[in-house]
């Protein structure tokens, strides 16, 4: 999508009315692009809604574990603005739990939304992406390429968001349809901030060593999606250095890699049920939807 094209294109977003969600749909908004916002709550919606331009918006509630709702609201961008140029599935959640102690039905809402949040959100919109040769985008996340202890269930997700991505760039590419994966890190969002009370969460962090712990501002990690989703990149890293991970991947977990998160595995059990006791959840997810 070049700079002369933008102007007019429709973004179908889930997880639009918060995060990096909010943030980069702001930015696309500021590009000329008209909007469809999907998202849980109304009020969510709405509040999203008045800090952008609300002729060019549109908001539907809808959840992405229900083919029909992404459908439903798919539908309702082509009524609005004439048809969807950008799929970006951006919804998610994710839990911090060990596994002696998840509870399953938890874990699989974790992957209902991930991954079959992500199929329902590009099969809704994948007609009219073929039809106007246009561009999907998921969040996937660097937990795609190292696997947290006790963040099972999100590195799983991440990863299969990843391998969709992968294997529809190639399947596509004839009908003129280009996918787009983002792989923040620690970006400052709800979902993140969220995680401060949890001392589990803490210590996951605290065994992230050097810039792999270090959180990126929303400001400086929504300029970076947006310009990638607007340049029809295969690939978004948040921070830039990021794609040295992608790119040493087979190295992440060896023994000294996993040094410090072995030590911390050993801690995260007892602070994880002491913060069951503490009435915390200990969580870096939003019940609505975006590690990034």
């Amino acid at each position: 999508m070049t700079s002369t094209d933008r102007a007019g294109r429709v973004a179908f977003i889930t997880g639009g009315a918060s995060g990096i969600g909010l943030a980069v749909a702001t930015l696309l908004r500021r590009s000329g692009m008209k909007l469809a916002l999907m998202d849980l709550t109304e009020p969510a919606l709405q509040a999203a809604a008045s800090k952008l331009d609300a002729g060019e918006v549109l908001t539907v509630t809808g959840d992405v574990t229900r083919p029909d709702d992404c459908a439903r609201a798919v539908n309702a961008a082509v009524q609005r603005f004439g048809g969807v140029d950008l799929c970006w599935a951006n919804a998610g959640i994710g839990t911090l739990a060990p596994l002696r102690h998840v509870d399953a039905s938890e874990w699989i809402q974790v992957v209902q939304v991930n991954v079959f949040g992500v199929l329902h959100t590009v099969q809704a919109a994948l007609p009219q992406l073929i039809a106007r040769r246009g561009q999907i985008a998921v969040s996937a996340s660097v937990a795609s390429l190292a696997h947290a202890p006790c963040m099972s269930a999100y590195a799983a997700s991440k990863a299969a968001a990843e391998a969709m991505c992968d294997s529809w760039r190639i399947e596509l590419a004839h009908h003129g349809v280009d996918v787009t994966c983002i792989h923040p890190l620690w970006v400052t969002t709800p979902m993140v901030e969220r995680g401060r009370d949890s001392r589990a969460f803490a210590r996951l962090r605290q065994s992230a060593a050097g810039p792999l712990g270090r959180e990126t501002p929303l400001a400086v990690a929504a300029p970076l999606i947006a310009a990638g989703i607007l340049e029809r990149r295969r690939r978004v890293f948040v921070p830039g250095w990021a794609r040295w991970l992608f790119a040493l991947r087979s190295v992440l977990h060896t023994r000294p890699l996993e040094r410090d998160q072995l030590a911390a595995a050993q801690d995260l059990e007892a602070l994880y049920l002491d913060d069951l006791k503490s009435g915390v959840i200990p969580v870096a997810a939003a019940p609505a939807p975006p590690l990034a």
